[in-house]
């Protein structure tokens, strides 16, 4: 574990990635290898003396706003979503500390046995201690989603930047870009920019939080090895999010 100075601007991130990150092709669940690939990632950026914070969906498991839609109670399938989430936070926990990176499983909602409750002064000292820090349960209430956690849990460690790394696409773009030949991809857009064209980035309470708190959305594809710590050193393709 190197305690030198980050080789970066940054000094301290947020990754955000989605659940089905870590599913590979297999439509639903877990992909080890994918796991490990995305650790592999997280290494690189860790070897360059980053702290590093994580934020994993769990749509990859279960999604509280389908199960929702499906008839269940809004409330249940909500916290089943945020268990989602510990479940592929440990997964990755694994992954990493295979690595020898030492990493810690951090839930909003009480689960003693298997991760750390949230305590903002611990999380910030283990950052402090070059550990990973994986954020789990979301915000440990329902009706909020794992963006608008991440958007929050940067602000409290004071995150200089939120990374979302996505699947496929390498930035932001007007329209899909799988289904549009013509889309366009912006190298920079502001806050307000993503709510008034609904840009799909976030959902619009993790973009009013980042911009009340002038906090970077850097947006960039998790499909190209070495592109997390590329990023990070001013190199590749994305879309940075600012005011």
């Amino acid at each position: 574990m190197s305690d030198a100075a980050p080789q970066t601007t940054f000094s301290r991130v947020m990754l955000k990635i989605s659940g089905e990150a870590l599913m590979g092709d297999q439509g639903f669940g877990l992909h080890p290898p994918t796991v490990e690939r995305i650790a592999r990632e997280v290494q690189t950026v860790h070897e360059m003396g980053v702290e590093i914070c994580m934020v994993i969906g769990g749509g990859n498991i279960f999604r509280g706003l389908q199960g929702s839609a499906q008839g269940m109670e809004r409330t249940t399938a909500d916290y089943m979503g945020m268990i989602a989430t510990v479940m592929n936070a440990l997964a990755m926990q694994g992954a990493l500390e295979a690595l020898g990176i030492h990493t810690r499983v951090i839930s909003a909602i009480t689960m003693n046995e298997v991760a750390e409750p949230y305590i903002r002064r611990r999380a910030v000292r283990h950052l402090e201690k070059k550990r990973v820090c994986i954020f789990a349960a979301g915000t440990g209430n329902p009706y909020f989603t794992t963006d608008t956690a991440s958007a929050l849990r940067a602000n409290e460690m004071a995150c200089e930047a939120i990374f979302m790394g996505k699947n496929g696409v390498d930035g932001i773009y007007d329209k899909d870009p799988k289904e549009h030949a013509d889309a366009k991809r912006y190298d920079h857009v502001t806050y307000d920019e993503v709510l008034a064209k609904r840009l799909k980035v976030m959902d619009t309470s993790a973009i009013a939080l980042a911009r009340d708190n002038n906090l970077p959305i850097i947006v960039f594809s998790l499909d190209e090895p070495g592109g997390f710590k590329g990023i990070l050193a001013g190199k590749g393709t994305y879309t940075r999010v600012q005011g």
